[in-house]
């Protein structure tokens, strides 16, 4: 399995998966993390670039942490059998062991939160 962050900056995690391009990706073997690597997304490979298509550098997640969302993106993780998480944790780490002990601490998610930037529905 493999568990994605946003982390933007590259240290914590951070808000707007739609906009982010830059995720850590946890590679989880036996319940452990086995590793670890950057994956940074072309500017049309981002979530709210690429609409409907799934970044093809972040195939095989099975999971996917961040800061904040919009209901789109929530629903079409679900959709793609991919679990999207909210949390106010900060670190990458911290957050990932402790999602692999199920005390990470999440958001629910706002289902009336919509785009504005753009003139389409979501």
């Amino acid at each position: 399995m493999q568990i994605a962050v946003t982390s933007q900056n590259r240290r914590t995690i951070t808000e707007h998966a739609g906009k982010c391009r830059k995720f850590w990706i946890y590679d989880i073997e036996s319940g452990t993390v086995a590793g670890r690597r950057l994956v940074e997304l072309d500017l049309e490979q981002s979530f709210h670039a690429s609409h409907h298509a799934f970044p093809a550098p972040l195939a095989g997640i099975g999971v996917l942490i961040t800061g904040s969302m919009g209901a789109g993106l929530h629903q079409r993780l679900r959709s793609q059998g991919i679990l999207p998480l909210i949390t106010t944790e900060e670190d990458p780490d911290r957050a990932v062991a402790a999602f692999l002990e199920n005390r990470l601490e999440t958001l629910p998610m706002h289902h009336d939160h919509h785009c504005h930037s753009h003139d389409h529905a979501h």
